[in-house]
């Protein structure tokens, strides 16, 4: 799997899959062309069976300023038609976040310097984000005079609670890094020449781990937030019917028979 353009580079790199955002000199804001390609990439991920994590990432200083609003609100010679916006957004980013969410590969997000708007959402909508003490998260859309999007409103508050998240959302508030991680928005921050590191790290370990069971695991704690209890049992019983018959079952039997590391293999 390969689809490495100017502003949006797509790599398999054995069980990895690399996906780097290229616009630096406008902090990474995606255009329509990179929102379309980072949807195909998250989405057909698993149709390849070597693939067993994801990797997102910026290149330059910041992460991602959100959707390049200079490029999508262009001036143009013809006026859309009336819900313009409310027709495009199905096909856009809010077919992003739940093929993030939806995805039984862990994803991996690597952010430093500015996460904003729609950048904020691709780091709270990966499984892992690690951040270097430069980082800012911010939601910039109240401030701006529009109300938010691409899972500002459904993301936010159930990672850090209805106040920090009314703080983002309707003052605009900045977080840095270290705050990010102490309310339980991303997973760790390091110092910004530890990021890469530490990201590779995690790749590492999870491209190691037992894909089946890991995906199947993911999908079980997003599905939990619409389910009552019973049906939260029930999804359990079928994810483990699924998981056992994996030969990385088998294979977790047998390393802790044998007192040694498993193997796993992702089948």
């Amino acid at each position: 799997m390969s689809h490495d353009t100017r502003e949006l580079g797509v790599q398999q790199d054995g069980p990895v899959l690399r996906i780097r955002l290229q616009r630096p000199q406008r902090r990474n804001a995606m255009t329509r062309e990179m929102l379309s390609g980072l949807i195909a990439a998250i989405e057909n991920a698993p149709d390849n069976d070597q693939l067993r994590v994801i990797l997102l990432s910026g290149e330059g200083e910041h992460f991602c300023g959100g959707m390049d609003l200079s490029v999508v609100n262009a001036p143009s010679d013809r006026r859309p038609r009336v819900g313009d916006i409310q027709r495009r957004m199905p096909r856009g980013a809010n077919r992003l976040i739940p093929a993030m969410l939806e995805v039984q590969l862990p994803i991996v997000c690597a952010v430093r310097g500015w996460a904003s708007g729609l950048g904020c959402h691709l780091a709270l909508a990966s499984d892992f984000t690690i951040a270097a003490r430069s980082a800012r998260f911010v939601e910039p859309f109240v401030k701006r005079g529009f109300t938010p999007d691409s899972g500002a409103t459904y993301l936010l508050h159930r990672l850090v609670g209805v106040a920090r998240a009314k703080e983002m959302l309707l003052l605009g508030r900045e977080v840095s890094g270290e705050e990010a991680a102490a309310w339980g928005m991303i997973q760790s921050v390091v110092d910004d020449d530890q990021l890469a590191s530490a990201a590779e790290t995690l790749v590492a370990q999870l491209a190691e781990s037992a894909t089946i069971a890991l995906g199947l695991t993911k999908w079980l704690i997003h599905r939990s937030f619409d389910v009552d209890l019973a049906d939260a049992l029930q999804n359990e019983a079928f994810a483990l019917e699924l998981s056992s018959r994996s030969k990385d079952f088998k294979e977790g039997l047998a390393a802790f028979t044998e007192k040694r590391p498993p193997r796993y293999e992702g089948r």
